[in-house]
């Protein structure tokens, strides 16, 4: 049990990085259906507006919870906000460009029914790790 304890506190932020990972998925996904469904926005609109709420929602928990960022003076949060979205926009540019040419480069194996998932799933692996190497180096660097 003590081994399990010193493991958790080791890698603390990269679990708590993940369970907000998680949670900032089920943001994106709940946005999106309730603008189309309860609002009924269009799927490009929703779609974009979702994305808005789930970096809202991980720039607010990854500065708080998961970097521990506590400058909370306008000049820092504004910087590291733009910072934030910077990297996520690229993140987001590699994952709409990545799996279609991993799919062209022949990762078009199905997994669970979906053609192209392998390629889906490694470049979401791909981009959660830069999420996290983004944030900690360039982002939330200054935590004090």
């Amino acid at each position: 049990m003590t081994k399990i304890k010193e493991l958790i506190i080791k890698y603390r932020e990269i679990l708590i990085y993940l369970v907000f990972g998680v949670l900032t998925t089920v943001v994106s996904w709940g946005t999106y259906s309730l603008f189309v469904k309860a609002f009924g926005i269009p799927v490009e609109i929703s779609n974009t507006l979702s994305w808005v709420c789930a970096v809202l929602f991980a720039f607010v928990t990854n500065k708080i919870w998961v970097f521990e960022s506590k400058k909370m003076d306008v000049k820092t949060i504004v910087n590291e906000f733009i910072s934030f979205v910077g990297s996520r926009i690229l993140t987001g540019a590699i994952e709409i460009l990545g799996v279609p040419l991993l799919i062209r480069l022949g990762l078009s194996q199905t997994i669970f029914g979906v053609d192209g998932m392998l390629a889906k799933v490694l470049i979401s692996v791909i981009v959660v790790i830069l999420n996290y190497i983004f944030s900690k180096l360039l982002v939330f660097r200054n935590k004090k």
